[in-house]
């Protein structure tokens, strides 16, 4: 029989949903299990050419029930019953266009198969000229700069730049859309059986960060400047309202269809949402003023300042601060990186080419121990590379790579840009090839570092969580020496699972803020890597570098 009471968080990630049954006394993990998006895995709705990335609302409602059930029966015994709250976190910028009662306009007839009538998946690039447009109007439209509490870029990857593309590419879809919803509020309102516009409880993290709400602006940009990008946007701002909540306040209870489906009890607290990183950083136990690396496909960078008497310092060039988008009463800043593991994925597909490309027709093809080797070989690429990569010193004469691999996200968005790799002889060889692009992405990094502190927000440490962090001890290493910080790197398996099962626990009372929940459920530092002073040095030399060449190929690329 168990005696705690529990709480579940639920991960919608890129490619597949986590959900987590933990303890809410102490954080002990009971259940986990995983579920992938079955149409997205089959690449339907995408096309990477067009940088379009587009999910299925079935893919969503199918693994969340499969994830819950398989965690809950995983935990056994009566933990089901003494479940208490559940919340959510998703990626994001991740919108799509609903009809009155909130529901994603591809659960419609009609629009069953059409992309534009699904969610627009955070990596989607189709609307950067839209993002342009939003940009350029927000600084000559004579009102308020929309953009100034969104590091003054607006990006292709957020809210109101899908919507418009969207509106504007698709007239059916346009003529039957009611509101935008973000993922993270729509989940919420799919638990609740909440079909009332103006009941969502929409995510101050979401809003805050990716569709320029600010108490400054009394909400979101006003229906004038929308309406200068295009006409339908104003009906669509009417219905998201004023207000935003924190992800420490409840949404709402479970619906009881929702409760049955799960075998949960009829009074389990759901609450408000909130974006992957930004819950993953309070599962990662962030402090005040580290910054926390979500490192996975691409990165998040999360850091937090107390709120202060002063004048709220702007900083150019990020995702955005918002007031409470992390911790409620402290500011929350975002930052990050298009491609982080992608990076290493593209350059183990480039190494693989001869294996997927050439094996499978070659003489003795339908061998099946040829077949087993060759995925034995692709299973040891990249370990096998970062334990090369790490017997070669840097040098000032070594390989240089830049990290726009998928753009960049920070500091100053600019999806138009791409990666690069210089000084190659016919003596460079893969393991220094893949040291380049370990070093490029640690400079990435340096570049926000340094777009912080240049604009008098102080970082003392950094915080590391995710697949990169616990798997590549060479990349942990490369990231300390080259930021000169020391580099923790947080226990635990799923911590942005478990970020939303602290804020699950704190929607539902059972710790009576979010910081009690992060000192009872925290899993912990696993790791740390310090500085080396030589190291660091050279590296110093090494990202002006790095600086000079994104220099030119930015000039090369955008003039």
């Amino acid at each position: 029989m168990s005696t705690g009471t529990f709480v579940i968080g639920i991960d919608f990630g890129t490619d597949s949903v986590r959900s987590v049954v933990v303890d809410a006394r102490d954080g002990a993990l009971a259940g986990a299990a995983v579920a992938p998006y079955p149409r997205w895995a089959q690449g339907r709705y995408c096309d990477p050419r067009e940088h379009r990335f587009r999910q299925h609302p079935l893919d969503y409602l199918s693994a969340m029930e499969s994830s819950i059930r398989s965690a809950l029966e995983q935990a056994g015994g009566d933990v089901a019953a003494r479940v208490r709250g559940i919340s959510v976190d998703t990626t994001g910028s991740t919108p799509v266009l609903a009809d009155a009662k909130g529901r994603p306009l591809s659960l419609l007839p009609g629009f069953e198969e059409d992309p534009d009538a699904m969610f627009i998946l955070w990596k989607d690039h189709t609307a950067v000229a839209e993002a342009a447009r939003i940009n350029e109007l927000a600084r000559t439209w004579g009102g308020p700069d929309y953009t100034k509490f969104s590091g003054g870029v607006y990006s292709s990857e957020w809210f109101w730049a899908k919507a418009l593309h969207v509106i504007e590419n698709n007239p059916a879809v346009a003529r039957a859309a009611v509101t935008i919803l973000e993922h993270c509020d729509w989940i919420p309102a799919v638990l609740t059986g909440t079909e009332d516009l103006g009941r969502i409880r929409r995510s101050r993290c979401a809003a805050g960060h990716k569709a320029m709400w600010h108490p400054e602006f009394d909400g979101y940009p006003s229906s004038d400047f929308l309406a200068r990008l295009s006409p339908r946007l104003p009906a669509l701002r009417a219905t998201l309202g004023s207000r935003t909540f924190t992800a420490d306040a409840p949404f709402g209870t479970i619906s009881p269809a929702w409760a049955a489906t799960l075998g949960v009890p009829a009074d389990v607290v759901v609450g408000v949402g909130a974006f992957d990183a930004h819950m993953g950083a309070v599962g990662g136990d962030i402090q005040p003023h580290h910054l926390l690396k979500v490192m996975g496909t691409s990165t998040c960078d999360m850091l937090v300042a107390p709120r202060t008497d002063a004048p709220e310092v702007l900083v150019a060039g990020i995702c955005g601060q918002v007031d409470g988008s992390i911790l409620p009463g402290a500011i929350g800043y975002e930052a990050g990186q298009s491609a982080f593991g992608d990076v290493f994925a593209w350059f183990k597909q480039l190494l693989s080419w001869p294996l997927l490309a050439i094996q499978p027709d070659a003489p003795g093809a339908d061998d099946p121990r040829r077949a087993a080797l060759a995925d034995a070989i692709m299973d040891r690429i990249i370990p096998a590379l970062d334990k090369a990569a790490a017997e070669i010193p840097p040098s000032r004469s070594s390989v240089v790579a830049l990290d726009w691999f998928n753009g960049r996200r920070t500091p100053d968005a600019d999806q138009r840009l791409q990666g690069a790799i210089a000084r190659l002889d016919l003596g460079t060889d893969a393991p220094r090839i893949y040291r380049a692009l370990v070093e490029a992405i640690a400079f990435g990094s340096r570049a926000i570092v340094e777009r912080f502190r240049s604009q008098g927000i102080r970082i003392d440490g950094i915080i590391g969580i995710g697949g990169v962090a616990r798997k590549s001890p060479l990349t942990m290493q490369v990231l300390a020496d080259v930021l000169d910080m020391t580099v923790e790197v947080r226990a635990g398996e799923q911590p942005v699972a478990l970020g939303a099962a602290m804020f699950a626990a704190t929607a539902a009372g059972l710790h009576a803020t979010i910081e009690d929940a992060q000192r009872a459920m925290s899993s912990g530092t696993e790791a740390r890597y310090r500085p080396d002073p030589a190291r660091a040095r050279l590296y110093d030399a090494l990202y002006r570098d790095y600086v000079e060449l994104g220099s030119f190929v930015e000039e090369e690329l955008t003039q």
